[in-house]
């Protein structure tokens, strides 16, 4: 009588530790999760800011610069980041849910090409801005 007691122990403790696995991976998704907003968060704040230093610059004459663009280029791709990385954590939450998950390379592409552009940005944008003549970059 005891063998089937023990054989039902046994099958209790297989959903036990299957629940404990997908708990950890749902609880990795969401850190994952949180880390891009955190991303995204940084990404729209020093859009702001690279506004804001166009605005510390005092011109001697007026001309359209190209600071408030590369301001809202970051801006904007902050705020593609959290629509994409919400999407995608519920993708993956779905995935772990049926134990189909495969990792995708796309999104770390995707977001490393983006930030290779804007670091491209931000360079040409500190060097355009140091060689104008009403820049704080390089005194006269």
């Amino acid at each position: 009588m005891q063998l089937p007691f023990k054989s039902m122990q046994v099958d209790d403790e297989k959903p036990t530790q299957q629940n404990q696995s997908r708990a950890i991976d749902r609880s990795a998704n969401e850190r994952t999760f949180l880390a891009w907003m955190r991303a995204a968060i940084a990404l729209m704040s020093f859009g702001v800011v690279i506004v804001r230093l166009r605005l510390v610059q005092m011109p001697v004459q007026y001309r359209q610069g190209m600071g408030w663009k590369l301001g809202l280029i970051f801006s904007l791709i902050g705020l593609a980041t959290v629509l994409i990385s919400t999407k995608h954590y519920f993708t993956v939450r779905h995935q772990i849910d049926e134990d189909t998950y495969e990792p995708s390379d796309w999104l770390i592409f995707v977001f490393s090409s983006a930030l290779g552009l804007l670091g491209i940005g931000v360079i040409y944008f500190i060097f355009a801005a140091a060689v104008s003549p009403s820049s704080f970059v390089i005194p006269d």
